[in-house]
């Protein structure tokens, strides 16, 4: 085997791949027994030649690949890659550093390191915040609420690290009606179940309502976290974080903000307004591989309070040897040991971007919400149903029957994907512009493809 020749052609399969974003279905046809077919069958008894076997890899799994990478994938809020942050993810596979000891690869320490800080800066978040990268918003999730977690606990004369939940004072955790699912496992993870969260009413755009907040928080005799949501899944809307910010203050809460993809409104001059008051938070939890266009996976976790984060996250062993560089080996701030070098393919992305690029891409992304927002005032029975702020347009038609049977045409057509959802009991889409790569001429075809859908 030549492994120069190997890593050439498999660098020409994905450029063909790329290059093909803009012409092939978004939905692939092939179905999941076809691929099976393809790539299935008993475990070879000997091997085969490794370009032999990437060769047919792509030949056979490429047919069911989703072309989530290019402009016409506006099913949740999925970026795609932008170059150099592709491009940086191929190094950092074939470098191979383990990311969770500076000790094992010094390199993607420091780059993740300096990823960090300017993220920080990027987001308006405080200096001292403590960060670290893990597999999704889940992930960064449940990183951010064990802090919350041992802090509020320590308060309450409880070492939660030592001894546990038994026994402990109970968390109260109050959260809005549109809070992500991903909060709700979070917690269940961290061992704070349904019964432990009290539910603050949304409005009509799915923002937690302050006065409701407060309520809740009135109702609140012991530790006490507060999850806040910036950018509704659905709408797009922010919760009054000011507010939240000044309720969980004079409560002694803790203040957790799930910012998988709104939190880089922050990061432009003309929607930051959106984010008031997210710096004023105890801990943040977002995706990079959303708005920042990185490959999968990276989420980011951020703490006001180092000490309580390393607390809820440090390991140790006579056998690991720190790092001692800039004392942040990053096995002491995710739930991971054993991890992906996710830091540079986040420093190449901000490296090539820089602040007014990436301020460019989410400002982009808006306006063509905006415009395909627009567009469907020209289409029979449409109806908006939020205010357009910033990616995501919820829309409807006439009836459940014609916006499911639409939906489902333009679906199965492959010109553009995006899903379904429900909106006050009934029948929804909800289109998400997240990708570096989306167009005008993107969102006129999608458009185009309704209006085809609707009359058929």
């Amino acid at each position: 085997m030549n492994e120069r020749e190997l890593l050439l052609r498999t660098a020409e399969l994905a450029a063909d791949f790329v290059d093909s974003l803009d012409t092939r279905r978004v939905f692939p046809k092939t179905s999941v027994d076809e691929l099976g077919a393809a790539l299935g069958g008993p475990l070879p008894e000997q091997g085969a030649d490794p370009l032999q076997v990437v060769e047919e890899l792509a030949r056979d799994a490429e047919a069911g690949v989703v072309a989530s990478a290019g402009g016409r994938y506006f099913g949740f809020v999925i970026g795609g890659s932008v170059p150099a942050a592709l491009a940086a993810d191929w190094l950092t596979s074939t470098w191979d550093q383990c990311a969770g000891m500076g000790v094992l690869g010094p390199s993607a320490l420091v780059a993740e390191q300096v990823a960090g800080n300017w993220l920080k800066e990027l987001f308006g978040l405080p200096a001292d915040a403590s960060f670290g990268f893990t597999t999704g918003c889940q992930m960064a999730h449940v990183t951010a609420l064990a802090a919350a977690r041992h802090a509020v606990l320590e308060r309450a004369g409880w070492d939660v690290e030592a001894d546990g939940l038994a026994g402990s004072p109970p968390i109260t955790v109050v959260a809005g009606a549109n809070r992500h699912v991903t909060v709700a496992r979070a917690l269940r993870l961290l061992g704070i179940g349904k019964a432990q969260i009290t539910v603050a009413a949304a409005d009509d755009r799915g923002r937690m309502e302050a006065d409701a907040l407060g309520q809740a928080l009135d109702g609140v005799d012991g530790p006490a976290i507060v999850c806040a949501q910036a950018g509704e899944v659905n709408t797009g809307a922010f919760d009054p974080l000011e507010q939240a910010a000044d309720l969980a203050a004079a409560r002694g809460a803790w203040l957790h903000v799930d910012g998988a993809f709104g939190m880089w409104a922050a990061a432009s001059p003309t929607l930051a307004h959106l984010a008031a008051g997210l710096e004023r938070a105890d801990s943040w939890a977002t995706d990079a591989h959303k708005w920042l266009n990185v490959p999968y996976d990276c989420g980011v976790a951020f703490c006001a309070h180092p000490e309580a984060h390393r607390a809820a996250m440090r390991v140790s062993a006579a056998y690991l040897v720190e790092s001692g560089a800039w004392h942040r080996d990053a096995t002491d701030w995710t739930p991971e040991s054993s991890r992906r070098a996710r830091g540079l393919p986040v420093y190449a992305a901000l490296r090539s971007l820089g602040r007014a690029g990436v301020a460019e891409l989410v400002d982009r992304c808006c306006g063509l919400a905006q415009r395909f927002a627009a567009g469907l005032s020209d289409l029979p029975g449409a109806s908006v149903l939020n205010d357009v702020v910033l990616n995501q347009v919820l829309f409807r038609f006439a009836d459940d029957e014609t916006t499911t049977a639409a939906l489902a045409r333009v679906q199965a057509g492959g010109e553009a994907w995006m899903g379904g959802t429900t909106w006050d009991g009934r029948a929804a889409i909800r289109l998400s512009v997240s990708n570096w790569r989306t167009t005008e001429a993107d969102i006129d075809r999608t458009l185009a493809a309704f209006g085809a859908a609707l009359r058929a």
